[in-house]
């Protein structure tokens, strides 16, 4: 996490300073394609024991099964052993040397980098001895599909997407937010937990929702997303809503909770009986004025704005360090 955060720093540090053209390199099957006689040998220059490296080329070789066959492996690194990140490391650590070696502003997280340049002009250069160094030198093949030369805008990475801070003054600036995959991929999760026909108690949903919002937000505590969780907290109060009363189901429960919420025998009568649907009247007067935000937070409801307010790190610097900045 610690690596991600320095990384998205140095990245708003290269828009700041003008760097606003960015080569975004995507390597093809990074994880398939590593050539094992370079690996070994990149190996071979720190570890000089020779039962280490007999032990990682066993291991390397690990045959792999393609249609009910085994087939021995003669590049590629096994995917989900702790060892493969730090050996993908190794092999990329060869191109961070050479991007340092160019003076070129970049940031890399696993096989995931981009470089950032001042002019379009030279992007297509860089881009272009960049992939012949994978080619010739790594033996790393390119999706030249999905590699292209990007503005911050159309530019999205860990998450994270950018957009210009909008402020007079500013031009060229930009702010973090989180993606709209992000955004999208959150609401289904939080749809999931907040299905009236999921089995599940009303204090499982809470407790469910909370491990899955507070998760999200201590990710994407950097960016700037007051606006749109203000929005998702409303959305999220009718799902819990609904949840409630579809758990009531029959007129006759309905009307007696509705009472001892406060509501007046007549219009609890009525309520109980409305033929207007489940979604409807989770967002209708009704439930909105007795199923408050108060009452929710008395069963352990904890809105995702409030937390994201006391994480977020550009609202708890001291005010004589914090610079101003704009939010969506």
């Amino acid at each position: 996490m610690i690596e991600q955060v320095l990384n998205r720093r140095n990245i708003m540090q290269s828009y700041r300073s003008g760097y606003q053209h960015i080569v975004d390199i995507d390597l093809k099957s990074f994880f398939d394609e590593v050539d094992h006689c370079i690996l070994l040998q990149l190996l071979y220059r720190k570890v000089k024991c020779p039962l280490t490296l007999r032990l990682i080329r066993k291991w390397l070789r690990v045959p792999i099964q393609i249609n009910v066959k085994l087939t021995k492996r003669r590049k590629g690194v096994p995917q989900g052993s702790p060892l493969s990140p730090l050996l993908s490391n190794i092999m990329l650590n060869e191109l961070d040397k050479e991007l340092e070696k160019q003076g070129l502003r970049y940031v890399r997280y696993a096989d995931d980098f981009s470089i950032y340049t001042k002019s379009n002009t030279a992007a297509r250069k860089i881009g272009n001895s960049i992939f012949l160094f994978l080619k010739d030198k790594l033996k790393l093949p390119i999706n030249r599909e999905k590699s292209v030369i990007r503005k911050p805008v159309n530019f999205k990475v860990l998450g994270y997407g950018f957009v210009p801070t909008y402020r007079k003054g500013d031009k060229g600036k930009y702010q973090l937010v989180a993606s709209e995959k992000s955004w999208k991929l959150l609401k289904e999760k939080l749809k999931i937990i907040t299905r009236e026909t999921t089995p599940m108690s009303f204090d499982e949903r809470i407790r469910k929702l909370r491990e899955v919002s507070q998760g999200w937000l201590n990710y994407f505590r950097m960016a700037s997303i007051h606006g749109k969780l203000k929005e998702l907290d409303g959305w999220l109060r009718n799902r819990l809503r609904y949840c409630i009363w579809h758990h009531w189901k029959k007129p006759e429960r309905k009307r007696k909770n509705l009472i001892q919420l406060g509501v007046d025998p007549e219009h609890a009568y009525q309520w109980s009986r409305t033929r207007m649907g489940g979604w409807a009247t989770a967002q209708s007067p009704i439930l909105m004025t007795t199923i408050t935000l108060e009452r929710l937070r008395k069963r352990g409801y904890d809105a995702m704005l409030t937390y994201y307010e006391k994480i977020a790190p550009h609202l708890n610097e001291p005010l004589y360090t914090r610079t101003v900045r704009t939010v969506v």
